[in-house]
């Protein structure tokens, strides 16, 4: 089968192999057969591999669904009655688990910082020393709005001493910046299977610690389809996921993972890293800019800055679109930006012959 490749720039759905896609086609199966919660149960296995969690201490927990319904079900699942959570906020991503905190009238403190920069360490101390009542601090890995990669490792280390629990969302960093999910300080992580493992939209996971979920069972349930607790029991219990999951991308998941550690992480971090690169090289030949600091981006997403107040943001993104190429916009309100993101199955060719048809959209 002849498949077009495209080559997405967009900081998710990333650009699969056709191996990948090809994964999907397989027999009709119900998903309550036990070979298929085998096929699950060995999925989250290999999930908890790519951060280097002990299975005897944590667990993968599977949805139907995109990144955000990790968010929405550890806001929701994961703040016991009478106490708050603490969300470090400096970006689109983590103002989006506080409106889901908003949504589920989860007690919280939505500390805000400029979109721009990194969260103030001082500030999140203070604030943890001055609540007592904080059970849980949550922050995101990378704000793939700008591409800052934040000090989670040290916000969980503040949450830790004040007795709090950490929360990362690291959606868009997950199987690619190499990470150990403890010495990062974190007890719960979270990602979707479109972004770094390279398969397919439909499947997201929360790994977290085993303690914290039998903790979490004398919480509030706030939700019924997204409540952590009950989707991992559901599975424990029956080794079914408790709704119709996405058959053929989780068969593209485990396909993705296989090739995952066929690269190896090292390696598939390099890959990413030279791409980054390469975006940066042609950012710079073009004259752009890019919107922030070199040194606190994630080396996965770069907002580039308009070239000029009439650039056509729209015009540009679809001449690129017809000949496979996708650019993405920026997500801050006060800058006019876009993003383009080395995720996926590219590398530096890709960006090469990006930037001839970028030079050429720029230039039409």
């Amino acid at each position: 089968m002849n498949i077009q490749r495209n080559v997405l720039l967009n900081p998710g759905p990333a650009t699969t192999t056709d191996t990948v896609k090809m994964a999907q086609i397989v027999p009709d199966i119900c998903p309550r057969e036990r070979e298929f919660g085998q096929l699950m149960r060995e999925l989250g296995t290999d999930l908890l591999k790519v951060v280097h969690a002990d299975a005897a201490d944590w667990a993968a927990v599977l949805f139907c669904g995109s990144g955000t319904l990790c968010i929405d079900s550890c806001v929701s699942s994961l703040v016991p009655a009478g106490k708050r959570l603490l969300i470090i906020n400096n970006g689109a991503y983590s103002a989006r688990a506080a409106a889901v905190a908003r949504a589920y009238s989860v007690p919280h403190i939505n500390l805000t910082f400029p979109a721009d920069g990194l969260p103030d360490l001082d500030a999140v101390e203070s604030t943890l020393a001055e609540n007592p009542d904080i059970a849980a601090v949550y922050t995101t890995h990378q704000e793939t709005g700008t591409g800052i990669l934040n000090p989670v490792r040290e916000i969980g280390a503040l949450a830790h001493a004040h007795g709090a629990v950490m929360i990362a969302d690291t959606i868009s960093t997950y199987a690619m910046i190499p990470f150990s999910a403890d010495e990062m300080n974190v007890d719960v992580c979270m990602s979707s299977a479109q972004k770094g493992i390279q398969g397919m939209t439909g499947l997201s996971f929360v790994i977290a610690k085993k303690s914290l979920l039998a903790a979490a069972k004398d919480y509030p349930v706030r939700s019924y389809y997204t409540n952590l607790v009950m989707q991992y029991e559901g599975f424990e219990e029956t080794g079914e996921m408790r709704f119709t999951p996405p058959v053929q991308t989780v068969y593209a998941a485990k396909r993705a993972l296989a090739e995952y550690f066929a690269e190896g992480e090292a390696k598939k971090w390099a890959r990413h890293t030279r791409t980054i690169n390469a975006i940066h090289e042609g950012i710079a030949r073009l004259g752009l800019t890019e919107t922030i600091p070199r040194a606190i981006q994630s080396g996965l997403v770069v907002a580039v800055n308009y070239p000029s107040a009439d650039f056509d943001f729209t015009r540009v993104h679809d001449y690129c679109y017809e000949r496979g190429y996708t650019i993405y916009p920026g997500k801050m309100q006060t800058a006019s930006t876009f993003r383009l993101c080395a995720l996926g199955a590219i590398d530096v060719p890709d960006i090469a012959a990006f930037f001839r048809v970028f030079e050429d959209a720029l230039n039409a």
